[in-house]
């Protein structure tokens, strides 16, 4: 070690959600997830709810009571069709991202779709390839990728801090109960696509795309894989090394790690939270997040959106269309591997 001063970290470029010009939206499924989206809208934001729409007219309207949205449909093409709609968050089961986003798009509206953005890269082209068509903006709403953590960890990498990157290392391991809906196989179940998602994502930002892959699965009954650990190679022959499950929990942790140091991180990697920098010369800066995680990260996002339609855009550089459909190739070509099928 040839020096013991501290290394600088560049300041998160992202602004706050609060100060996005306020949109009107739309919600297609009233889930978990839709739930902390809305809380996040609601608490963390300037964004407006206008309707929420579910199959389920109970639960639609007890969603809507929760977080004081005017509008109940029971059809998905009446909020779509709403003229006081400006984008359409759909957050309905993986199997049905597709349709519903197709839904939005064909009634000119704007989409944001939680992730993963479809079951597979083929459907994820072809809502790109509608939105563009129509003039229309389209995100996966993979938060971490909006995340003030992620772009100091962007600007890392893009400033060649830790030398050549020759290790990527990343796993996501929950356990569920077998009543949960990751087990039901109908609907997309196991861990590639509700967890997996996230360790690729980790590895394609600090390695590009794979030029080859290798992988191991288990199953966690006769229908379902349960787990699944796989090497990513990238084109300089650097290792991604993940594991994702849905058998155990395990400590969901990340690290980058190259020639002239190591980045790792203190909590759940793909949420908000610290991570530390050393380097090979001795030096060490630590990254202090001031955000709580579920909802208060997800305002990020939505104030994303809100800013690049305001603006015109039809993508966000933050997670463009093409990195969306470079990770489903890669969970695809895993899925491939496995031998896991999906609902046609």
């Amino acid at each position: 070690m040839t020096s013991t001063t501290e290394l600088l970290l560049q300041p998160s470029r992202v602004a706050s959600p609060v100060d996005a010009p306020a949109l009107r939206w739309g919600i297609l499924g009233p889930g978990w997830i839709a739930a902390r989206f809305a809380e996040a809208l609601r608490h963390h934001t300037s964004q407006k709810i206008a309707a929420v729409a579910s199959r389920n007219t109970e639960r639609a309207a007890a969603f809507a009571a929760d977080w004081e949205i005017p509008f109940v449909h029971s059809r998905y093409d009446e909020l779509v069709a709403r003229t006081d709609v400006d984008v359409v968050y759909i957050a309905t089961p993986h199997t049905l991202h597709f349709e519903h986003a197709a839904l939005a798009l064909e009634a000119g509206k704007h989409v944001v779709v939680e992730k993963p953005l479809a079951l597979n890269a083929h459907q994820a082209r072809g809502i790109a390839e509608l939105a563009r068509f129509k003039g229309l903006f389209a995100m996966e709403a993979m938060w971490s990728a909006f995340l003030p953590k992620f772009d100091v960890i962007d600007q890392i990498l893009s400033h060649g801090m830790l030398g050549e990157i020759g290790t990527v290392m990343a796993d996501h391991g929950e356990y569920f109960d077998a009543d949960h809906r990751i087990y039901d196989p109908t609907l997309a179940g196991g861990p590639l696509l509700d967890l997996g998602t996230y360790v690729v994502y980790f590895a394609q930002k600090a390695l590009g795309q794979p030029v080859d892959l290798t992988a191991v699965g288990q199953q966690a009954n006769s229908e379902l894989n349960g787990q699944i650990s796989a090497i990513l190679t990238s084109p300089t022959g650097a290792h991604a090394v993940l594991n994702t499950t849905i058998l155990a929990d395990t400590p969901n942790l990340g690290a980058i790690c190259g020639t002239a140091g190591m980045l790792r991180t203190e909590g759940v990697f793909y949420r908000p939270g610290d991570f530390t920098v050393s380097l090979r010369d001795g030096r060490s800066a630590r990254f202090v997040d001031d955000i709580s995680g579920y909802p208060a990260g997800l305002a990020y996002e939505a104030a994303e959106a809100a800013r690049r339609i305001a603006g015109g855009q039809l993508e966000s550089p933050s997670r463009t269309m093409a990195d969306t459909v470079s990770n489903l190739e890669t969970l695809d070509e895993l899925r491939r591997l496995l031998g896991i099928e999906f609902p046609s």
